[in-house]
């Protein structure tokens, strides 16, 4: 273990310094984009805000096609790659692919948008088509910038640019313009914001790749067989994408066919769902450079040691807000959005259901990647599509949200389980060790007993100190029942050199206790 030390180390520091840095980010675009719904919700017609739920899965479900599955390439053959000369071909070729498509998928969307809103006399539907292109075509170009960054383990480009200002523009457009405008907020001034927010975006990223990508990456030769072997390896990584994003948005698609007035409302509780995959989201997207180079230099054990430690603290984000979504599903949609949306209750302890799976199995498939095990992904992504199309259409026509509910929860859980069950099996790598496992139980078990026997139902403030409650105690069962191991002693280090101090009081507490064994074997 003591060989391992220094790379597990350099591992953690990444994992944990990236993994707070998204978590920020996070927080900040979840804020942004709510209260920018709160404003759009409460100012456009229902038929506008159902237009405008229902482009941004469009848009998303193109932009997955456009970008070839070449980001996730790309951050995994960086950190995988053993010269720079490799590394520029990736970079450059990468580049060449995703902007050349970003510019026909724009166009082709524009083009196609005008097209459709003459032909059925909607000139409101046409505006929607054209300003999404503009919207996919940034998507794209963003994914190609924050994978090269990313595959350098610098999660700053994603979090600043992507998660931050972003949104943030686009909320303070729409405010401005809320405030401002004469005539109220209209559904095309809206769109307006939205595409002016895509393009800063997109001018800052390429502000900062001009000043930080040579840093990174000097100039020099190039090696052309590197491009053959991305381009390889992309092409059943797009078949991953697609499918991915299919598993995710068919049913709010297929809802959109069958019953489309419900798209507002549910879309609004699958936002509220997806809170719980937040932290193991921020933790797949800086694992995966992370796990490549472990993987690059045979350290297999590097590997199982950062993922059970990332995974158990990644818990403490999802296990409070999935206790309470599930509990008290009316309280936390009225706490979140008032109380219109206070009727979804069914469709938010089923989402939560699915959603806290994806989360506890850990970054199963972004380190599936990491081992390129590519064949195994496009497998596990197909089956969860198809069972997310084929659920949907059997349950949606006749239950509508509940049964988009129950499409999106199957295929959201059975793909991460599946992913962690060939992990366990060909490298050894899950997160269900004694350290995890047992503050988890300790503290899930207990409080759900305890929430569903008391007849009492939190609302206001209480909701959320309800959930403050749950981490704090997460953590006091993890220190109080010596649920460490050297991973948590390595992260700890970690963040007193994030913090420039040592954090003696935590070290304390409950006697922070380290096993001097190896970890739990799998």
């Amino acid at each position: 273990m003591a060989e391992q030390a220094p790379s597990a180390r350099s591992g953690l520091h990444s994992v944990t310094h990236g993994t707070v840095l998204m978590l920020l980010g996070t927080l900040v675009y979840v804020g942004a984009t709510f209260l920018t719904r709160v404003v759009l919700v409460r100012t456009l017609s229902l038929a506008d805000w159902s237009d405008f739920a229902f482009a941004v899965a469009l848009a998303g479900l193109l932009a997955s096609i456009g970008t070839i599955g070449l980001p996730q390439a790309v951050a995994r053959s960086l950190p995988f790659a053993p010269r720079d000369d490799e590394r520029r071909t990736i970079v450059r070729s990468a580049s060449f692919v995703l902007i050349a498509s970003a510019i026909g998928f724009t166009a082709g969307l524009a083009v196609t948008g005008v097209l459709i809103g003459q032909f059925y006399n909607a000139p409101a539907l046409a505006e929607t088509l054209v300003a999404f292109s503009v919207a996919v075509g940034c998507s794209i170009l963003s994914a190609l910038v924050i994978s090269v960054f990313q595959g350098f383990e610098d999660v700053r480009p994603n979090v600043v640019f992507v998660q931050v200002l972003n949104p943030a523009a686009f909320f303070v457009f729409v405010v401005v313009l809320f405030r401002f405008s004469p005539h109220s907020l209209l559904f095309p001034e809206a769109l307006g914001g939205f595409v002016a927010a895509n393009l800063l975006m997109i001018v800052g990223l390429g502000l900062y790749t001009r000043r930080r990508l040579p840093a990174h990456l000097p100039e020099g030769p190039r090696a052309p067989a590197a491009a053959r072997r991305l381009y390889l390896f992309a092409i059943p990584l797009a078949a991953v994408a697609v499918a991915g994003f299919v598993t995710g948005n068919a049913d709010l698609l297929l809802l959109g066919a069958f019953h489309y007035a419900s798209v507002g409302s549910y879309s609004a509780t699958l936002t509220l769902a997806r809170l719980l995959q937040i932290g193991v989201g921020s933790l797949a997207y800086i694992f995966l450079p992370v796990a490549a180079r472990f993987v690059r230099e045979n350290d297999v054990e590097g590997v199982r040691l950062t993922y059970a430690t990332a995974t158990k603290w990644v818990a403490l984000t999802s296990l409070p807000l999935f206790l309470l979504f599930f509990f008290f599903p009316s309280a936390s949609l009225g706490f979140v959005y008032g109380s219109l949306y206070t009727g979804s209750t069914v469709p938010l302890r089923i989402l939560a259901l699915g959603a806290i799976v994806s989360t506890l199995v850990g970054p199963a498939a972004a380190t599936q990647v990491s081992f390129g095990q590519t064949r195994l992904l496009v497998y596990n992504a197909a089956i969860t599509a198809v069972v997310d199309v084929i659920l949907g259409l059997a349950l949606i026509p006749g239950y509508g949200a509940t049964g988009a509910a129950i499409a999106w929860a199957s295929a959201n859980a059975l793909n991460p389980l599946l992913s962690i069950v060939e992990l366990a099996v060909l490298a050894g790598v899950h997160p269900f060790r004694r350290h995890y496992v047992v503050p988890v139980v300790l503290t899930g078990v207990p409080v759900a007993v305890v929430f569903a026997v008391l007849p009492f139902a939190p609302s206001g403030l209480l909701l959320p100190a309800l959930g403050l409650l749950i981490a704090v105690l997460f953590v006091g069962i993890v220190l109080l029942t010596g649920s460490v191991d050297h991973g948590d002693a390595l992260a700890l280090e970690v963040v007193e050199s994030m913090l420039g101090r040592r954090l003696t009081w935590l070290r304390r507490i409950g006697a922070w206790r380290v096993r001097a064994r190896q970890p739990d074997r799998p």
